[in-house]
């Protein structure tokens, strides 16, 4: 015979999981929505809420929309893609998508997280930015450090405790830690002056980082 204790072990949020999970598969036999052009300006606003992006981005994002559309409702794709193109420029005009803006947003956060200056052109060439934006976001990192790159490459050290961060083992460990910083992005010139440095301060100085969030 079941009693209450017997589902004492059951998470409180069990039942609402169970209702999610329902919906869920409810919301998949019904498939995807219709790409109205009022549906797309709906899913564009919510993602740009939601995530920081790029023109291609926004574009690849909401065009999947316009093909699961068409496969399954038969709405005309090509009036679909022309309906994105319009929104795209609705809001590049209200300024709520710029690339540029987002470059440099992007350039910044994943230049204080440790990324060389090639992995964060190719991180942005991914996302659909043109090459001129590209590299006027780069620039804008001198902002950030005098010396982007070098700073970029201790901070990736230090987080990760390689090469002159190291408490011990760090002969022993050389070229652990010169592939770590290779693998990343840097030249093999700055991984050696980075994992070779006997004046850490120093290099800290010469690299020149502003205060920010990983400074």
């Amino acid at each position: 015979m079941l009693t209450r204790d017997m589902y004492a072990t059951e998470r409180p949020d069990a039942a609402v999981d169970r209702s999610s999970d329902t919906a869920k598969r409810r919301s998949k036999r019904r498939g995807p929505k219709k790409a109205t052009p009022e549906y797309l300006e709906k899913a564009a606003l919510a993602y740009l809420e939601r995530y920081a992006s790029s023109t291609a981005n926004l574009r690849r994002v909401l065009m999947g929309k316009v093909t699961r559309s068409a496969r399954h409702h038969g709405t005309d794709a090509d009036e679909g893609a022309r309906a994105v193109e319009a929104l795209l420029t609705r809001l590049q005009d209200s300024g709520l998508l710029d690339d540029g803006t987002y470059a440099e947003g992007r350039a910044v956060t994943l230049h204080r997280m440790g990324h060389s200056l090639p992995a964060i052109r190719m991180r942005l060439r991914q996302k659909g930015v043109d090459a001129d934006t590209i590299e006027n976001a780069l620039e804008r990192l001198t902002e950030e450090a005098d010396e982007p790159d070098l700073a970029a490459a201790l901070r990736y050290a230090r987080k990760r405790r390689i090469g002159p961060y190291r408490r011990v083992g760090r002969a022993a460990n050389r070229e652990r830690d010169m592939a770590a910083l290779a693998r990343k992005g840097f030249s093999p010139d700055l991984c050696q002056r980075v994992v070779d440095t006997e004046d850490l301060a120093d290099l800290e100085a010469e690299a020149g980082a502003k205060p920010g969030p990983l400074g």
